[in-house]
């Protein structure tokens, strides 16, 4: 089977923006570990559920992956029905060596890689408004910005092959020590006897702010709501990839490195399978007292 476009991986993130590259006109092939919810895709957005031997005959490959070993492992399964002269398109927070490694398997069969990871979360990822940081050829940024476009409002390629994923993963390392730092400034104003609704509404109005103060906090844990839509495990994850990143820049970076280590303490306190947003339950615990 034949199609302008295939997509590999419909968690949380590629569910949707499967969806929307169907609803913006390209007829789209997915695939999914779980072979049921690929057929729901197919009821609910019009795709075509299929194995990845035929996704292979796609002209664009989108992927959307929990690590950078799931797409290599997929390549290797499909590279024997890839065409030539396709492209294809890792939205995975993946590794930036993995990538290039991949970057040069799929070259031997003619196939450009494109390293696509994407911020904005479910919501931008439903609402088609995701930000799309593009490692990679221009050239094969060219041909397949069109497809992004009905996925993300804010595309930019970063420069070649695994620059895209380098970034992803310092914005996250970031976004955990903005998340990180707020819940312990947070815990410490609320045993001062500070609502921390009003401690928010003021740092959210001052210089402290940040997409943690601003929405993660109010929504998943002043509320106690605790959403599972990002895994702990994954933050941890992308953090760790961070990691690698400042190792290739030879940068000691002692406050990430610290961040990182907190992560896997709260990873390994509270379960790899929590919302990232309940790595403050580890902080609430040490205090003694609640973030609400």
């Amino acid at each position: 089977m034949k199609s302008k476009v295939a997509f590999l991986g419909l968690g949380a993130m590629g569910y949707p923006m499967a969806c929307n590259l169907q609803k913006a006109g390209y007829p789209t092939l997915v695939w999914n570990r779980s072979a049921d919810k690929a057929r729901r895709h197919g009821s609910e957005c019009g795709t075509t559920a299929v194995e990845p031997e035929a996704a292979a005959a796609a002209d664009v490959i989108f992927s959307c992956l929990p690590t950078s070993a799931e797409v290599a492992g997929l390549v290797a399964r499909m590279r024997p029905q890839l065409r030539a002269g396709s492209v294809w398109v890792d939205c995975t927070s993946g590794d930036p060596e993995a990538s290039r490694q991949i970057a040069a398997e799929l070259a031997k069969a003619g196939v450009e890689f494109l390293d696509a990871p994407v911020s904005g979360g479910t919501d931008g990822a439903a609402a088609g408004t995701l930000t799309i940081m593009v490692g990679g050829s221009k050239e094969a940024y060219a041909k397949v910005k069109p497809y992004l476009e009905a996925m993300g409002k804010k595309i930019i390629h970063v420069g070649p092959v695994g620059s895209g994923h380098a970034l992803k993963a310092i914005n996250n390392t970031l976004f955990a020590v903005n998340l990180w730092a707020a819940g312990e400034g947070l815990a410490a104003l609320v045993k001062q006897g500070v609502d921390p609704r009003v401690a928010l509404e003021v740092i959210n109005a001052s210089t402290g702010r940040s997409n943690a103060t601003e929405n993660v906090i109010p929504e998943r844990v002043v509320t106690r709501a605790w959403p599972h839509t990002f895994k702990l495990g994954l933050l941890t994850k992308d953090v760790g990839i961070g990691m690698k990143v400042l190792d290739g820049s030879d940068l000691p970076a002692p406050l990430l490195r610290l961040t990182y280590e907190v992560y896997q303490t709260a990873k390994r306190e509270i379960g790899p399978d929590a919302d990232h947003a309940e790595a403050l339950k580890l902080i609430e615990r040490w205090a003694g007292t609640e973030i609400s």
